[in-house]
């Protein structure tokens, strides 16, 4: 399959998953930089290779094959980023955008092979579930958002859910890490902050970070 078809249908798996829940052609253009036109295109054709299912000014629905696809494009890419910051401790934008590129050029024999040389991971550095290679996500994800938790509370960072640069440059400087632990000081409600303390510091975000970072209670 072509690297446009496997962005596709990787962008309707992730949109339905845990972006913004809309999987209609004009949002997953959006999300992959073409227009709206060449999205209703892609998914004309890929509805004639029972990939996904097309109802014009519907939702794109993944078949059963299209699903698999989609999951086995997202464990190279995740293997791949768990692999790059293992080797070569590179910033978790930095093997976010390689492995945009080595997922497409991965055989699943060499899926496999990263797999077994990392002790089989069930999670890429950004707290992103690695399906194995069966296709399934074998984890439970018991996480909220940062904005949903609780003044007072212990948390640890279970998932970081951005590719922003700026964002990871953030959260490097200030040890917002996966697996890391902080503390929510207090909610804001009412102008959709959060202040945390982490490590040594005191930080407030707005909604912007908080929607994005998610925890698990300790």
């Amino acid at each position: 399959m072509s690297v446009a078809i496997e962005n596709f249908v990787k962008a309707i798996y992730n949109n339905d998953k845990h972006d913004i829940k809309d999987t209609k052609p004009g949002n997953i253009a959006k999300k992959l930089g073409i227009s709206n036109a060449a999205a209703t295109d892609m998914a004309k054709k890929l509805a004639a290779k029972n990939l996904l299912n097309y109802e014009k000014y519907q939702a794109l629905q993944l078949t059963e094959q299209g699903t698999k696809m989609a999951l086995n494009v997202i464990r190279k890419h995740r293997l791949w980023e768990a692999f790059l910051f293992k080797m070569f401790d590179m910033t978790l934008h930095d093997i976010h955008r390689e492995a945009e590129l080595l997922e497409h050029q991965t055989s699943d024999l060499l899926a496999e092979k990263i797999s077994e040389y990392l002790g089989h991971p069930k999670f890429d550095p950004h707290g992103d579930p690695i399906p194995n290679a069966n296709g399934e996500i074998t984890t439970e994800d018991t996480s909220i958002s940062l904005a949903e938790a609780v003044e007072g509370k212990t948390y640890t960072i279970a998932r970081l859910m951005s590719d922003d640069k700026e964002f990871f440059e953030f959260c490097a400087q200030n040890q917002i890490r996966y697996r890391n632990t902080l503390t929510v000081s207090k909610q804001f409600i009412g102008n959709k902050m959060t202040q945390i303390s982490i490590g040594s510091n005191t930080i407030v975000l707005n909604e912007d970070f908080t929607k994005i970072i998610y925890v698990d209670e300790n």
